[in-house]
């Protein structure tokens, strides 16, 4: 009697993707992503973030987004939809990497996490509405949705790579600068959730509480931060260069320069411009970007090269044949 299978593993038999379907599969999670965190600090800024009152339904009478809820009402019930897809891509990054052959076990568990970080999220958006915007759930809310890019990030990466073991491409020093890079990355990003839950962006147009800090302080710790992750940035591209580490992870190094130059001057420039809400927008998908290059930084300082295949075992028959 045949084992009965998942539909996954169905699919898996009569597919097999290509590496460049399964490296677009894993790109489409992480654009998508990014694109939620994106869409959801638009709901913030339109004074959108209880346009659906309750969850998971928009109202306590329709799933979906009434008239008289206007433009919020379906600003907020967008935002939601767009969850779907990005359901979608991340069952996309899933499959393809359960339909590979040999199969990535290691790849699909990357996957599954995705899922679970989505789902994960989901919920703690409902809490966030249904506790009216509570600005510690708003920033735990992004913090999840940073850790679903992280996971994209090294997702994407792996599909670029093999499933042998991971092997150093730089000495053991400017790995540990690689470590102190994203923690301070992780304290920076921590502090802008602080920044933004004491600001004057609360999500919503009636009075919703922000958190107990002064909001300018806050800015200020945050911009100690953003020229502590700027410095060690800088040394790490002068000691891959010093190094003579391989272009690829130079070059990285150098995106990351680039992505946290912008990202500075828009920081001081809605500093001083009273956060304009187009500011605030390109502002959030800057600390995306950033935190995307300083992972790419650190995962280009190893490699994984592709495991050899292994000859199938012989019978002496047939070796005999052959001689």
């Amino acid at each position: 009697m045949e084992p009965v299978l998942t539909p996954l593993a169905l699919i898996a038999r009569r597919w097999t993707p290509t590496p460049r379907t399964l490296r677009r599969a894993a790109l489409a999670a992480l654009v998508m992503s990014v694109a939620i965190v994106v869409t959801g600090g638009a709901v913030r800024l339109t004074g959108s973030g209880l346009g659906c009152d309750t969850w998971p339904k928009c109202t306590d009478d329709s799933l979906i987004a009434t008239p008289a809820q206007g433009v919020h009402g379906a600003i907020e019930f967008g935002n939601r939809m767009l969850t779907y897809v990005l359901c979608a891509a991340v069952g996309w990054a899933i499959t393809a990497a359960r339909s590979t052959k040999p199969w990535r076990r290691g790849l699909t568990r990357l996957g599954w996490a995705q899922f679970w970080i989505v789902m994960g999220n989901a919920v703690l958006g409902g809490v966030t509405v249904m506790a009216g915007l509570n600005p510690w759930t708003v920033a735990g809310h992004f913090l999840l949705a940073t850790s679903l890019i992280t996971v994209t990030t090294i997702t994407w990466q792996r599909t670029r790579e093999g499933d042998g073991t991971a092997r150093p491409r730089v000495p053991r020093p400017v790995r540990k600068l690689s470590w102190a890079l994203i923690a301070a990355s992780v304290v920076l990003i921590a502090a802008g959730t602080v920044v933004t839950g004491s600001g004057p962006h609360a999500g919503d147009s009636s009075e919703v509480p922000r958190m107990g800090f002064d909001w300018a302080g806050a800015a200020h710790v945050h911009a100690i931060a953003a020229w502590v992750v700027c410095a060690l940035a800088l040394g790490m591209w002068l000691v891959l260069r010093v190094v003579d580490a391989p272009a690829d992870t130079r070059a990285r190094a150098r995106d990351l320069l680039l992505v946290l130059l912008a990202q500075g001057a828009i920081g001081y420039v809605q500093f001083f411009t009273e956060l304009p809400e187009v500011l605030v927008a390109a502002h959030m998908l800057g600390s995306c970007l950033v935190w995307i290059a300083v992972l790419r930084v650190a995962l280009s300082l190893r490699e994984r090269p592709a495991t050899a295949a292994e000859i199938p075992a012989q019978s002496d028959q047939a070796l005999s044949a052959a001689v």
